[in-house]
């Protein structure tokens, strides 16, 4: 689901919903503003829930699985009503993005409650991440493959045919005539929300039959109950966790740029309207695939060198793609090489955050409960600043200009599009990797951590 919504949300709420650029960007603001403010609040409630005989955590994830999808579903509907859309799309986004909080923030943070030794709990990381853009892979190939498959009526803008009467009258006569076409691509974007919908049912059901909380491993209740303000006051007072967040929150929000725009960069500014799905496909591929390399890249080399490597060797393609002129097989190269950061993008944060859960324990000994807040906080932080670039980045079509269903747009647009998925994400990249260097836990710290973790229990 998040896949989906990061890649062609966007896409739909301009060329298929038909909204005004700046109410999109007002949708994705706030549906992502949301989802970072109930990502703590989540968090904070889940550390005070008591146990039960399904677990503490398993709770949130069966309950909140079937409300989720009857949501998402309705985000990719198109309601009959000439006014209230824009409030439609954005209770619903929100909803959704509540309610799949329920679910991921005791999924991600599961990892700490199977297990304390810090191998295990790399190794239950990397086929978790490994799984999870197995995941993205499954979405990207259901809504851009179902998608795809139907082509969205565009209509010439009159830049391009002349400013005549004559233009106009064939300007609502290609309205006219692509209302059909569009009615099929709204029905196609129903059906991938349906199987996408389906899957995370699937999925949760799994989750929930096949995976047991050990109760001796989790500390998640706190002998002393704190505040949620206690709480975000202690885990930012963390320097390690801190300087992670500063690292990781740059080159998260160059990919999530690039994710969001990228449908519309391949539509409009290379041309390739009826590829991007499968380019898009070829980088969730290459990020799946690769996983496993930079896993047994960390364990070699170590976390902090794997970081520098595997994010920094987007920065070469990402310029190549802007400053090439179109060429569809460079594009599948990019792609291809592209979903190799990707992947270490997605590995290495949360390979990361267990080390730094263990530091603050050696720091606060007496200190319980908290695993639950670093997780959350984690993803607000990621989650809010991505929303905001989402929204600035929409914002900055529309003063360009952006032509809603356009067959083609203004060369302000392109260049505006071209600025979203490279210069702007590698001028991020290389500012979180400068960050990334205050970062305190090497490995010879985390060896001294775990040999003190051990002495201590």
């Amino acid at each position: 689901t998040g896949c989906a919504l990061g890649f062609f949300l966007q896409i739909y709420l301009l060329d298929v919903a038909q909204l005004d650029p700046f109410y999109a960007s007002i949708i994705l603001f706030v549906g992502r503003a949301w989802d970072a403010i109930t990502d703590p609040m989540v968090g904070f409630f889940i550390s005070k829930t008591s146990w039960t005989r399904f677990g503490r955590l398993m709770p949130w994830i069966i309950f909140s699985t079937p409300f989720a999808v009857i949501s998402y579903f309705l985000i990719w509907f198109v309601p009959d009503i000439s006014s209230g859309q824009v409030m439609w799309y954005l209770v619903f986004y929100c909803i959704f993005q509540t309610l799949v909080t329920c679910f991921h923030v005791p999924y991600s943070a599961l990892t700490m409650f199977i297990s304390r030794e810090q191998s295990e709990r790399d190794s239950a990381t990397a086929y978790r991440m490994t799984v999870e853009v197995l995941g993205t892979v499954l979405g990207t190939a259901i809504q851009g493959q179902i998608v795809g498959k139907v082509v969205t009526p565009c209509i010439e803008s009159p830049l391009f045919i002349g400013k005549t009467n004559s233009s106009v009258a064939m300007e609502e006569l290609n309205m006219t005539h692509d209302t059909g076409s569009l009615t099929d691509t709204r029905n196609a974007y129903m059906i991938a929300a349906g199987v996408i919908g389906g899957l995370y049912i699937l999925c949760a059901a799994i989750l929930s039959v096949g995976v047991q909380e050990k109760r001796e491993s989790s500390e998640l209740q706190s002998d002393e109950p704190v505040s949620f303000f206690q709480g975000l006051k202690l885990v930012m007072n963390h320097g390690a966790y801190i300087k992670l967040i500063a690292g990781f929150l740059f080159t998260s929000l160059a990919f999530m740029l690039l994710e969001g725009n990228f449908a519309l960069f391949c539509t409009y500014t290379l041309g390739f309207r009826n590829e991007f799905q499968n380019i898009l496909l070829a980088i969730m591929l290459s990020a799946t695939l690769t996983i496993p390399l930079w896993q047994w890249f960390l364990t070699r080399f170590g976390k902090k060198t794997a970081v520098y490597v595997g994010i920094s060797s987007a920065i070469p393609f990402l310029i190549m793609v802007a400053v090439l002129d179109s060429n569809l097989i460079v594009t599948y190269i990019v792609a291809v090489a592209a979903g190799i950061s990707v992947a270490a993008a997605f590995l290495l944060p949360w390979s990361m955050l267990p080390d730094v859960i263990d530091d603050f324990k050696l720091q606060h000994p007496d200190s319980h409960g908290h695993e639950a807040i670093f997780f959350s906080f984690y993803v607000f932080f990621t989650k809010f600043t991505s929303g905001v670039s989402l929204g600035i980045s929409t914002l900055s079509l529309d003063f360009a200009g952006y032509q809603t269903r356009g067959c083609s747009q203004p060369s302000e647009v392109n260049f505006t599009l071209k600025m979203l998925v490279s210069a702007v994400p590698v001028g991020l990249i290389l500012l979180g990797l400068l960050l990334f260097k205050l970062y305190p836990i090497d490995e010879e710290k985390r060896r001294k951590n775990k040999k003190a973790l051990q002495d201590l229990r």
